[in-house]
């Protein structure tokens, strides 16, 4: 572990931030539809959802990869990375981060995703059944694979330092930052990209999910479909998008005179051991990565005032999540507000955590709360202040932000506003 010149663990802070979402091809816009509430959730008419269980999802929209790419590319990659890509040149703007100033060598990349190329690998499979396999693009292979945003990225911006991909299903986009921000306090680099990306609304991935009953039933009203904490809440819709933010020692940061956002102050990730797909129900699990992350970051947690919640709208989940959040706080859990923004964007699975990060730096900062829309019925099981319909106006200065995924992975990090 590298230390600053006190001896101290390096501190790491934000100073830049992107996204692509289903609200809005960038954070401005996207913040300001969930400021007014906004639901991205409609119909699926890209394909045929005769017979599907859940037929709706919340797509990124109107989105031209060619304008952060060249035509060739665009074409060849998956949309996974079309978004990540994106993302990070709005993040690297954001934090006004001139790579001909950075040594390459000290920044490097930690963007993953839950499922990857699905578009590409449903798409090419067609083209090699119907029209054999010279119709198979000669690129599908790196057009698929997880690590290929963070590689694309690194080449075109010339970032040689420590690239990777974390992977830990819908707790990638948490996990992704949590790395990141480890990367810097080892000393491997002093600048990071860091999040998540995902775009896998496909007929196979679309299906399964609603094979697996995850997914929502209420089809025929979108915009009512994800309900999450709600009583009536009966599964979750799958929407894409991406998330990156860049990470800084807080001395490069100083140093260079960035505008620094919030501070990373802790990081953890623990697992279940129980099930592929059903969380542990006591809540312990979730309630040990959110109390590791507050001690990675030596606070207490009477010192949270905002929990972004992973809140999926599955009726285990977010009772589990809320279970979870009183074993960790105690009383004091009725005292502080949490939201689910996936009652908005959907669940963007491995951009998810990544999202939520972001959009809780923007509450420190513009001193308002996303809201958990469609919240209308009250549930016994889950009784805590979800942010109910309406933005509100509240101060963060200490926040959690919780993703969780198959497999029993639980991804907390803590992140504090931050004040000269």
């Amino acid at each position: 572990m590298f230390t600053n010149g006190n001896g101290h663990r390096r501190r790491v802070v934000i100073t830049g931030m992107g996204m692509v979402s289903p609200l809005g091809n960038n954070l401005a816009t996207t913040w300001a539809a969930m400021m007014r509430g906004e639901c991205a959730v409609e119909p699926i008419t890209k394909f045929d959802t005769t017979g599907f269980p859940c037929t709706v999802a919340a797509f990124v929209k109107d989105f031209d990869p060619t304008q952060y790419m060249d035509k060739r590319d665009a074409r060849r990659m998956a949309s996974f990375l079309h978004f990540a890509v994106a993302a990070a040149q709005e993040a690297m703007a954001d934090a006004g981060l001139d790579m001909s100033r950075e040594d390459p060598e000290r920044v490097g990349i930690e963007i993953g995703s839950a499922i990857g190329g699905a578009d590409v690998v449903e798409g090419e499979r067609l083209n090699l059944e119907q029209q054999g396999l010279k119709k198979v693009n000669p690129a599908t292979i790196p057009a698929l694979l997880i690590n290929m945003p963070g590689c694309y990225i690194a080449i075109n911006h010339n970032i040689r330092g420590p690239v990777n991909a974390s992977v830990t299903a819908c707790a990638t986009g948490i996990s992704g930052i949590g790395e990141g921000m480890r990367r810097i306090v080892w000393g491997d680099a002093d600048v990071m990209l860091a999040g998540g990306t995902e775009s896998a609304i496909t007929p196979l991935t679309v299906g399964a999910f609603g094979r697996l009953t995850a997914l929502t039933k209420r089809s025929d009203t979108p915009k009512k479909a994800i309900t999450p904490f709600d009583a009536n809440r009966d599964g979750t819709v799958v929407g894409e998008g991406a998330g990156v933010v860049v990470l800084e020692s807080l001395e490069h940061a100083q140093a260079r005179g960035a505008r620094i956002l919030a501070e990373v102050k802790g990081y953890a990730l623990t697992s279940d051991a129980f099930h592929i797909s059903s969380p542990r129900d006591d809540g312990s699990s979730q309630a040990r990565a959110m109390r590791r992350a507050l001690q990675d970051g030596s606070l207490e947690p009477y010192q949270v005032n905002y929990i972004a919640a992973h809140g999926t709208g599955t009726p285990l989940n977010d009772a589990i999540e809320t279970k979870a959040i009183k074993l960790v706080l105690g009383e004091a859990a009725y005292d502080v507000a949490i939201s689910s923004i996936k009652s908005m964007t959907a669940h963007t699975l491995g951009a998810a955590g990544a999202l939520s990060a972001i959009t809780t730096v923007k509450a420190m900062h513009t001193g308002y709360l996303p809201p958990t829309i469609n919240l209308e019925t009250p549930d016994s099981e889950c009784d805590l202040d979800y942010v109910p319909n309406e933005s509100r106006q509240a101060e963060v200065k200490v926040a959690l932000v919780n993703g969780f995924g198959f497999g029993g992975q639980n991804a907390s990090i803590v992140l504090q506003k931050w004040e000269e």
